[in-house]
């Protein structure tokens, strides 16, 4: 769907974006991450067409953007992080002038435009001003305006900025609908929403790709936590001694109830086996889960480069 190679953006001496390589697959939900200055909005605007490439390829569906560039621009929807709007324009002529930009037919205008007030739940403020709307609202226009013409590629620039809590639930649910027939690329500095709805991860540092990774491959090998109401010296063994368990030791402590941490390389397989020793015991059992990656000590560990990342090098997981 998505093949970029060698990647370059400079700005002067200044290089925004160096040697940049990654493809992505056709639905796939990808957040590109990094600090600011990272490179990541740079990238998002060269791969819209927006900003033209000091080196390197990109090509959509086969297609090169440097030779191609309306023909792909036709199939991606963007919104930037400071969505452009025209405050003085009511949400559904904002929405009709921009169905007009994409080329929408008006009898196809007015279904598209209806479908995309309802996917992003403006009905209540479709006859609205737009500059009399509440900064959600203002961002859920914004999301509109970019799924209007149902692009193949959708490109997310901090999608949930503004929202409350339950606007951000509808939104993720969005983004999850939205992936079924579409590839999804989403720049955010809020760690919980990549982990809520991607299923990968580029990070950006100092202009270059310092991480692609599945998120379920992050980190450390994911350990198996148990809960018990057993001190450790009674726990500790027992758990250590169980078939594919390398070593147990307590991890905290709440109340009465301690939580430990078991090292095994396959936390599915050895969890029923957990079970049945505690079972033995006639110990309660309260609580029995893999170990959540930490995409935050990852981010942190890679942007401030404690990970040992030469400045060219990539790491795939």
């Amino acid at each position: 769907m998505i093949e970029v190679r060698e990647l370059c953006r400079q700005y002067g001496e200044l290089k925004a974006v160096q040697d940049v390589s990654f493809d992505i697959g056709h639905g796939e939900i990808v957040g590109l991450l990094g600090h600011n200055g990272a490179g990541k909005t740079t990238i998002m605007k060269m791969l819209t067409g927006y900003l033209e490439p000091s080196a390197g390829t990109i090509r959509v569906d086969g297609l090169d953007i440097a030779k191609q560039r309306r023909a792909i621009q036709r199939r991606i929807g963007y919104l930037p992080e400071n969505c452009p709007l025209y405050p003085e324009m009511t949400v559904l002529d904002y929405l009709d002038y921009q169905a007009s930009l994409h080329g929408l037919a008006p009898p196809r205008r007015a279904t598209a435009i209806r479908r995309a007030v309802e996917r992003t739940e403006l009905g209540a403020k479709a006859t609205a001003i737009i500059g009399t709307l509440s900064r959600g609202y203002r961002q859920r226009v914004g999301v509109a305006q970019a799924i209007l013409h149902e692009p193949v590629i959708l490109i997310l620039d901090e999608p949930t900025n503004g929202l409350d809590p339950s606007q951000i639930q509808h939104m993720r649910g969005l983004v999850r609908e939205l992936s079924a027939d579409a590839t999804l690329i989403i720049s955010t500095h809020v760690l919980q929403e990549v982990e809520a709805v991607c299923g990968r991860v580029l990070i950006m540092r100092g202009g270059r790709l310092a991480l692609d990774s599945r998120l379920n491959a992050i980190g450390r090998q994911p350990r198996l936590l148990v809960t018990l109401d057993r001190a450790p010296a009674e726990a500790e063994p027992l758990l250590s001694g169980v078939a594919g368990i390398a070593g147990a030791a307590m991890l905290d402590q709440d109340g009465d109830l301690r939580r430990y941490a078991l090292e095994t390389t396959d936390p599915r397989a050895t969890a029923p086996a957990v079970v049945e020793a505690v079972s033995r015991q006639r110990w309660p059992l309260f609580g029995l889960e893999t170990e959540r990656q930490d995409l935050e000590a990852l981010f942190g560990a890679v942007t401030l480069e404690t990970r040992n990342l030469e400045p060219a090098e990539a790491t795939h997981v």
